[in-house]
């Protein structure tokens, strides 16, 4: 396909631009000169031009990358297009299908019922989905082939019973071996996959099923669906709520995110940036009817869309104790405890520097992980290309929304390096 993208300006009229365009104000977040929160504006500037290459280099079609400190925002810009058959440019408020980046927001939800007595991180998923008890662990034998190398088609397993029960930190911690990425779980995930029309609570208990990829807590493998919407049936089976209910009232509405959702109304769908799969200097465009319409399952790994400024009262909260906006979601220790080393990056699967907390990746040595950004720094990412982290040493909360599959993060890593080389006191 011809992949289109709009004409790059000169190094000088973008920093003229920057300079003297005034940011639109977030939802509640007071805006700043970047010189008023310890940025330089010349410095700042450099994120337009890190993700402009990007752009050109047929990474991605559009961005808007959004930068707080001191809890004043100090960057807002869009860049590129929304959809590159319209061209329309991409605006401020656009909306994002942020995928994992969901998973932070179920873990504050379960953060929340743990503060209120109603579950403990070492309770056994058992408790809430009796079809999670006796789960069994897949031990795959692999008998050789033609050449002395195991054929797909000829992987055998058995299973052994679990050491112990998965516990929601289990879950939280993606140390669970839940539909944790062997071929064993995989395949036998896809017998009893969901069906159009179902609810968690028609689909979850039947996880219950599916052979673990290891004993629990013994290493680190990404859970990309199956820990997390577990997570989002037991907010339902605690709350008694239906999980966007409970998400809705107890989290945006009280921090003032009026664009996060599931499923988003017709009046938004000219604000949802197009997705799109990047191969070599190619964009395909991802069709995302089914996602858009579906109004029946409620994904806490990876079903809400938002924008920028809607996503920042999150990450301010997260930044500020679990209180904004006039509201406490959680208390400081409780954030602390989510934002602390719960898997370390000694567990096996884990990369060195980076450790990881409750629904958060915990950067616990920058130098080691070759991160930009500050030792305890926190946050996550989704498929096709958002990403957040928080950093309490220097007070930052940077979002950067794109949608176009981003495997090996390299534009994560320079808007990082672009904003921490900009704080010059």
């Amino acid at each position: 396909m011809d992949v289109r993208f709009v004409t790059k300006p000169t190094a000088q009229a973008l920093l003229v631009a920057l300079l003297s365009a005034p940011l639109l104000p977030a939802a509640s977040v007071p805006t700043a000169k970047p010189e008023d929160v310890g940025f330089s504006s010349e410095r700042l500037a450099r994120i337009h031009e890190v993700i402009q290459r990007h752009i050109d280099g047929h990474d991605l079609a559009g961005a808007v990358s959004l930068v707080a400190r001191k809890s004043r925002v100090a960057h807002l810009q869009a860049q590129g297009v929304l959809d590159l058959d319209s061209k329309k440019p991409m605006p401020k408020d656009g909306l994002f299908w942020i995928a994992s980046m969901s998973k932070p927001i179920t873990g504050v939800a379960i953060l929340m019922l743990m503060e209120e007595g109603k579950l403990r991180l070492t309770d056994p998923v058992s408790r809430f989905i009796p079809e999670f008890r006796g789960l069994k662990v897949a031990v795959v034998e692999e008998r050789a082939g033609r050449g002395g190398a195991a054929a797909p088609d000829e992987r055998q397993f058995y299973t052994v019973p679990a050491a112990r029960e998965i516990t929601i930190r289990d879950l939280l911690t993606h140390t669970s071996g839940m539909v944790s990425g062997g071929p064993v779980s995989r395949m036998e995930a896809e017998k009893i996959a969901r069906k159009p029309g179902e609810s968690l609570a028609d689909y979850i208990p039947r996880l219950g099923a599916v052979p673990l990829d290891f004993q629990p807590g013994t290493r680190w493998s990404y859970s990309p669906s199956a820990g997390f919407d577990t997570l989002g049936r037991i907010v339902e089976i605690v709350s008694g709520q239906s999980f966007d209910q409970f998400l809705r009232q107890r989290i945006f509405e009280p921090l003032g995110m009026k664009e996060t959702f599931f499923h988003p109304a017709e009046d938004r769908l000219p604000r949802i940036a197009t997705t799109y799969h990047r191969d070599k200097n190619t964009l395909e465009k991802v069709d995302m009817q089914n996602r858009l319409t579906n109004s029946t399952y409620f994904s806490g790994a990876g079903g809400l869309m938002t924008d920028a400024e809607d996503y920042l009262q999150f990450g301010e909260m997260l930044m500020n104790g679990g209180e904004w906006n006039g509201k406490r979601l959680l208390s400081p220790k409780t954030v602390e405890l989510m934002a602390s080393v719960h898997a370390p990056d000694t567990l096996p699967g884990r990369p060195k520097g980076r450790s990881f907390g409750l629904s958060v990746q915990v950067i616990n040595d920058p130098i080691a992980a070759n991160y930009r950004v500050s030792e305890g720094s926190f946050g996550w990412d989704g498929a096709f290309g958002t990403h957040f982290w928080v950093d309490p040493k220097e007070k930052v909360v940077g979002i950067l929304m794109i949608q176009t599959n981003n495997p090996n993060r390299e534009l994560d890593r320079d808007f990082e390096n672009a904003v921490m080389q900009a704080i010059v006191e």
